[in-house]
Parts: structure tokens; sequence; C-alpha cells
């Protein structure tokens, strides 16, 4: 059971990551490169807002839970500035030149996290120790993991009904197939491609939000997290939701197997896994060629 939730636990992170680095590609053709520093600045606005709101105490009032998407906004926000004044220029260039200016980003944002917030972890626990824990028989569970999983379910449900069941999910994938047909139709394409990559970010910054009162803020996990995030894209199809959300399933749970009993050659496992999916299905699981 506890190895279960574990699984779910850190796919339903994974998740968040990894789905909005598929609904930035899917919309807009960008390998986000930079996606796993927006997920370490919504850690670190999360953490530094929420911490200050603590004020030193060591006891967290469920208000303080309130404001744990601050991190989430903070990072939509970042992202509706970036992607006007440094991608859209570049749209109409070569690939390669939207890889190098995220790289360039993801190194920008790394330095930025250092200079303002400095070198050491930034730690919001005492909102992971308020909600205690649950007795799964002889087993004890953290509940705030259970919250994380709760989120995960909910996010990818959400994102599902905003891409299929509303009026601005229609535009998303109509411009996502054809952007010079939705723009003769009418669709502001310039629009579409500011809320979507707003979204996406919202949606990594959101799983920096909820992981950093688990393990904190530090430096290098956004690189860490980009890492892992292609893996789950790799295997799942990249630009595909369901393939985020299959991927972030799989990944968990062989990563769970992998800690349980082979914890030497855990990213190793995961590798192969991404590298068969790629021999078999090279636009993965539910990508398309």
């Amino acid at each position: 059971m506890i190895h279960a939730l574990n699984a779910l636990l850190y796919a339903s992170v994974l998740f968040l990551i990894a789905g909005g680095l598929s609904l930035i590609y899917g919309v807009m053709r960008i390998v986000n490169m930079a996606h796993g520093n927006l997920y370490a600045f919504g850690a670190y606005v999360t953490a530094w807002v929420v911490g200050r709101a603590l004020g030193g105490a060591t006891q967290a009032s469920l208000a303080l839970y309130l404001l744990l998407p601050v991190g989430a906004l903070a990072a939509a926000l970042l992202g509706a500035v970036i992607e006007p004044t440094l991608l859209r220029p570049l749209y109409r260039r070569a690939e390669e030149y939207q890889l190098l200016i995220t790289f360039g980003l993801l190194l920008i944002l790394e330095d930025l996290l250092r200079l303002i917030w400095g070198p050491y972890p930034l730690s919001i626990s005492p909102l992971y120790e308020a909600l205690g824990s649950l007795h799964f028989g002889e087993s004890i569970y953290p509940t705030y993991n259970l919250a994380v999983i709760v989120v995960g379910a909910a996010a990818a449900a959400a994102i599902w009904a905003f891409v299929y069941r509303t009026q601005f999910g229609v535009v998303l994938r109509a411009t996502s197939q054809n952007m010079r047909m939705a723009s003769a139709l009418g669709v502001n394409v310039n629009r579409v491609y500011v809320q979507a990559f707003s979204i996406g970010c919202f949606m990594a910054g959101l799983g920096g939000s909820v992981v950093v009162p688990q393990q904190g803020a530090v430096l290098g996990m956004g690189v860490d997290a980009l890492i892992l995030a292609f893996v789950v894209v790799v295997i799942g199809g990249l630009g595909s939701l369901e393939g985020a959300l299959i991927g972030a399933l799989l990944v968990g749970i062989v990563r769970e197997v992998g800690i349980t009993f082979f914890p030497e050659i855990e990213l190793a496992v995961l590798y192969l896994m991404a590298a068969l999916v790629l021999l078999v299905r090279p636009a993965g699981l539910l990508g398309r060629a």
C-alpha cells in the first residue's frame, strides 16, 4: 500500500511538470528547456512567501496552505513575460534557435535563483508536519503526501476538461493543428500562444509549490526535474497530455520498484524504459509522428 502511494505521489508531481511541458510543445512546437527552472522558481517563491508568513513559527495554520499556489501564479506571470519578449521573435526561425534561447533561460533562471535567495535551501517543513500522518495497518503515511496526490489528480482532471470541454480548448487545439488556418479564421494566435505558455508554466510552478513543504527549495532541483520530465514525455509522447499522464504513472511505478529492489540502478532503469519505448514507438506511446 505504501509503495503504491509513493508511486502515485511521484507520478503526481511529475505529471504537473511534464504535462505543462507537453502542453507548450503541443500548441507551440517549442521544447522548453527552461521548464525545469520554472518549476524551481515556483518552489522558491512559495517557500519565500510562506516562510515570511510563518515568521519563524514551528506550527502552521491551515490558512497558510492557501498561499501554496502563489508560486504557480508567479511562474505563470513569468511565462507571460517570457513568451512575447523572448520566444515570439524566434517562431519564424529554425527550431535550434528556440532550443538555444530556452537553454539560455535555464542558465539565467538558475543564476537568478541564486542571486535572489542565495545558495542555501529554503524550507517550509511546518506545513508538511502540521497535517500529521495516517495509519495504514502497521504503516504510517504522511497526510501531506496524500494531499499532493489529490492535487495531481485534480490538476489532471482540470487540464483535461479545460482542453477538451471548453471553448478556449477548441481554439487551443485548432491552433496546435493548423496555426495558419486558425489565424485566417480570426483566432488571435499570439494571445493563444501566451495563454498556453502561461498555463504550462503554471503547471510547472504548481509542481514546485506542492513539493516544497516536503523537499524544500534547493539549487539544481529544476535541472533534475527537467531530465525526469523529458523521460516522461519521451515515454508518453511529446505534445500529448494523456501521454504525459501515462508516462508519469509508469515512471512513478518503475521508480518506486527500482528504489525498493534495485536502488543502485534506479535511474538506469528509467532511461532503459525510455530507450525501449523509443525503439518500439519513436513518437512515444500516445505521440504522433
